[in-house]
């Protein structure tokens, strides 16, 4: 069964940074295609990042597009987001989600999620 779990969330102040790990467990053979997606309060879920099984592939959102950078370490089966400069506008809970397919902003690409993690940037 496959599991992801997400750690390092926490509470930071504007301009600070927050790195964001996700571990997954339970499949051998094909790495999954990688995505980090947050939902504020009182929005939907919106994608942030994703990253392709080799790791040479990259996708951001436009609201965090020089600020975070996604990667991965497919021996250890992890996925980070480094989330730099950050933003009130970065509150939410951050998911980590997993895909069979292709990097995708459509979180309905990913059949797997972990439990999320709460990030609050305050000003």
């Amino acid at each position: 069964q496959v599991q992801l779990v997400e750690s390092g969330g926490g509470s930071v102040q504007a301009g600070d940074s927050l790195t964001l790990s996700c571990a997954e467990s339970g499949r051998t053979g094909t790495p999954f295609v990688m995505g980090w997606f947050r939902r504020a309060p009182g929005k939907d879920r919106e994608f942030v990042a994703g990253i392709n099984r080799s790791g040479n592939l990259r996708e951001y959102a436009e609201s965090v597009k020089g600020r975070f950078t996604i990667s991965r370490d497919k021996a250890r089966k992890t996925v980070s987001l480094q989330m730099n400069s950050a933003k009130p506008e970065d509150t939410a809970v951050y998911y980590c989600a997993a895909s069979t397919n292709f990097v995708s902003r459509d979180p309905r690409e990913y059949e797997y999620w972990g439990q999320g993690t709460q990030v609050t940037v305050t000003s």
